[in-house]
């Protein structure tokens, strides 16, 4: 079997080893080299990295509208194209090239959660459980109908970062399953996607992570989860902007107004939300370094609750 594998960043990666395990892969696609760090300089992604080590060749088209684009990849003469955080929507030419099609590992159970963050809203919208889908591509965007899945529970300990791990060496495992079906002869049979219970999991941006302490400690606490290692959730308090980096709700009404410090301890800084309050249990402050709440209040003395 030829494989071309379309994938960039870190999470990726161990779908492309899962594919290259036995010299499959043909080539690779990934997205062009970009600034990076404070001298943004041009770095390779993550998959290109790893691609390089195992001695593969690396395409990076900015996309598929030349024509010249499309004539390159056909010419690798794929059996299948796996997809995995790839970066670009393929359109119908590429789709039709591979003789087994296209088949993308969605970090989800669709159809909740399509898009470009489901690992992030998963957590933000407070699901217990999610997963990962082998999907078979077609035009729309996550809405071919699934291969296979496997799914994991979202621990209330889980964020952003451990959970995109986890969901990766899941992505691994179900791309292997497929893979050795095919091998077997056995192609996976594809399972339409329901149409209820659609959402869409849209990008990140930094602006959201800007807490308002209006809102509930229920919906404050898991964004502070979903937005840590990026883009970390940041707030004003006690006349400082604070980025928080973990954080829990804690419930009964305090009567004080949104933002209000109510206790400050080892155990916990505790701050009045529009239902119960928000314990900040590591922070960060402006040109500083994450730290326990404990050291944080050692810098800042004076801070008491009111």
């Amino acid at each position: 079997m030829r494989i071309v594998f379309a994938g960039t960043p870190g999470f990726a990666v161990p779908c492309l080893r899962a594919a290259a395990g036995r010299g499959e892969v043909v080539a690779v696609y990934t997205q062009p080299d970009r600034p990076a760090g404070r001298g943004r300089q041009l770095a390779p992604s993550p998959v290109k990295v790893e691609a390089l080590a195992r001695g593969l060749p690396v395409f990076q088209p900015e996309n598929f509208k030349a024509a010249e684009a499309r004539e390159a990849l056909r010419a690798l003469q794929p059996d299948l194209i796996v997809v995995v955080a790839y970066g670009l929507i393929l359109p119908q030419a590429v789709l039709d090239i591979p003789r087994l099609g296209c088949w993308n590992v969605h970090a989800s159970l669709l159809p909740r959660w399509r898009g470009a963050a489901p690992i992030q809203r998963a957590i933000e919208a407070g699901d217990t459980e999610t997963g990962v889908c082998l999907m078979q591509m077609e035009k729309g965007l996550d809405t071919g109908p699934v291969l296979l899945s496997l799914a994991t529970p979202i621990s209330p300990e889980d964020t952003g970062g451990s959970l995109h791990d986890r969901l990766a060496a899941l992505g691994a495992e179900v791309l292997a399953d497929g893979l050795k079906l095919v091998r077997a002869g056995m192609r996976p049979v594809p399972q339409p996607q329901p149409a209820e219970g659609v959402t869409y999991a849209h990008k990140l941006d930094k602006a959201e992570a800007r807490l308002d302490w209006s809102l509930p400690a229920e919906v404050l606490a898991n964004r502070v989860r979903a937005f840590d290692p990026w883009p970390v959730a940041e707030a004003e308090l006690a006349g400082e902007r604070l980025r928080i980096h973990a954080a829990r709700a804690v419930s009964g009404e305090s009567g004080r107004a949104p933002g209000t410090v109510l206790a400050a301890g080892r155990d916990g800084l505790d701050v009045a939300c529009g239902q119960g309050s928000l314990r900040l249990l590591r922070v960060q402050r402006e040109g500083g370094r994450p730290v326990a709440i404990a050291d944080y209040l050692n810098a800042r003395p004076a801070l008491k609750a009111p």
